[in-house]
């Protein structure tokens, strides 16, 4: 009887060293405990022997693929299927994961119809089969209990082998034959039958109706009344949004105009917070640097810090710390200082020190005087000690385009300077080079200016400046608030945390 299981396509473990077989049974010897495949594969791949013999202590775990019915010549079909390396179909021999009897899956072939159960009728993977492979399955339970008892497996005891009754009496759980006849694939495939799907679509417009909308947007909206949570909806209940620098906070309704001048000024101006800053008159701004100086805030403390402030404004300018870091020093930056025999010279002078000492290249323009202020020759000494360059002919300044000009070379007092050579031809050099112009508190909009500045620094409150002057700048110079009000201004800071702010015009 060992000739009913000829033809069988099993799979064979041997191992970690061996590894899988597959393949089409040709013989089995009983007395030498040997089984023989043809075609084989090993571990998916096809061999190049066209047969392999295996004995029973080299097998670890055997598993029936499939089982040929009677008249079944199929071959390529099923070999083609082992290529594909899909395990788990057929009978398994061996021992389960319970360890109490034997599981036979039904085979799969997509050349002929099966007998597929239908899904209620499944239980734990149970194998359907027909009354005629009954025999040839209990002689294939006999010979593989003398393979297990060779080599001491363990063998399970399978639900239709049992002893209690002959293979020609098992009567199978279900044929898969209904009336008779075979059943249609969706009904094999779905495990339903087709006359069970209703003939009618589903009405998605009819129960989409059922569902009232405006009755639950109008419950939303009551809870949403009720519990005190915004309404769905209107613009005007969206919520305020604020910015990173805004306090949400407000215990106080916000005061803008906080800086007060005793007379109409002529020109107001605004912070980016929107704060108002009024403009002074000239005689006003020498007033209030004259009181500061009395109660300490000299000309050298002012020209210290209006050289600081300039100088922060002008790295910014320059490119800040993109520009000046120790990566860039094939970059490093060059300014052309422009400065006059005053005091807004000596500012000048005051910045370009603090320009050099952070690595810029300062070119330093101031004519020759017989005798210069105290305030200037200071500050000289100081830039002389800096790798700065001081020049005092037009002829000496750079002739390409330098990174920055700092122009200080205009005074509120002494209008005559604009009659010198000197002053022509420093106005000539600086509007024929084409670099930006910085002014440092220039004066008013009255007095014609030489130099058109993209920028312009105000000290404390700024003055009445026209169009050419820029865009103006403001620095803190220190002068205490209590100055203001001896005065006559009411004053409040409108810098914050910044020394330099932007002023626009209103």
């Amino acid at each position: 009887m060992a000739t009913d299981w000829l033809g069988s396509i099993v799979s064979i473990n041997c191992g970690e060293s061996l590894g899988v077989y597959q393949g089409r049974v040709s013989a089995v010897d009983q007395v030498s405990q040997t089984i023989s495949l043809t075609r084989p594969f090993h571990n998916g791949v096809k061999c190049l022997v066209p047969e392999v013999t295996f004995r029973a202590g080299d097998i670890t775990e055997l598993k029936i693929l499939e089982i040929p019915g009677p008249g079944d010549s199929r071959q390529c079909g099923d070999l083609q299927q082992m290529e594909t390396g899909i395990p788990g179909v057929g009978c398994q021999v061996g021992p389960s994961q319970n360890g109490t009897g034997k599981v036979l899956k039904k085979p799969m072939s997509s050349s002929a119809p099966q007998n597929i159960p239908r899904r209620t009728d499944m239980k734990s993977q149970d194998i359907v089969i027909s009354p005629q492979q009954q025999c040839s399955k209990s002689y294939m339970d006999r010979h593989m209990e003398t393979l297990s008892q060779s080599k001491g497996f363990r063998r399970r005891h399978n639900s239709w082998s049992s002893s209690s009754r002959h293979p020609n009496q098992v009567t199978p759980k279900k044929s898969g034959l209904k009336n008779g006849q075979m059943k249609s694939k969706d009904d094999e495939c779905f495990g339903d039958d087709i006359d069970e799907i209703p003939d009618t679509d589903f009405d998605f417009e009819g129960n989409l109706a059922l569902f009232d909308k405006a009755a639950v947007f109008e419950e939303i909206e009551t809870y949403e009344r009720r519990s005190g949570t915004r309404s769905r909806g209107t613009p005007s209940e969206k919520p305020a949004r604020y910015r990173h620098d805004e306090n949400i906070l407000e215990s106080e309704p916000i005061v803008y105009r906080r800086i007060v001048v005793p007379q109409n000024p002529h020109k107001e101006f605004c912070t980016d917070s929107g704060l108002v800053v009024p403009s002074v008159s000239y005689e006003l701004h020498k007033k209030l640097l004259s009181v500061a100086e009395k109660h300490g805030l000299t000309l050298e403390r002012r020209l210290e810090m209006t050289g600081v402030c300039a100088s922060q404004m002008a790295l910014s300018l320059l490119g800040g710390p993109n520009r000046l870091n120790p990566k860039n020093v094939h970059q490093r930056p060059t300014v052309a200082l422009l400065c006059g025999p005053h005091v807004k010279g000596a500012q000048g002078i005051s910045c370009g020190r603090h320009l050099s000492n952070h690595d810029v290249h300062v070119i330093l323009f101031l004519p020759n005087f017989v005798k210069m202020l105290e305030s200037i020759t200071n500050e000289l000494n100081l830039f002389s000690k800096t790798q700065g360059q001081q020049v005092s002919s037009v002829k000496d300044l750079p002739d390409t385009p330098v990174d920055l000009v700092i122009n200080c070379l205009d005074c509120h007092e002494n209008a005559f300077l604009r009659d010198q050579p000197w002053y022509k031809a420093v106005v000539d050099w600086a509007n024929q080079n084409r670099a930006p112009v910085l002014s440092i508190d220039p004066p008013i909009s009255e007095m014609e200016l030489g130099i058109d500045a993209k920028w312009s620094l105000a000290l404390g409150l700024p003055l009445p400046l026209g169009e050419r002057a820029g865009r103006v700048y403001l620095c803190d110079i220190g002068i205490p608030q209590k100055v203001f009000q001896e005065v006559g201004i009411n004053y409040h800071s409108p810098f914050g945390c910044k020394f330099v702010i932007p002023l626009h015009s209103t």
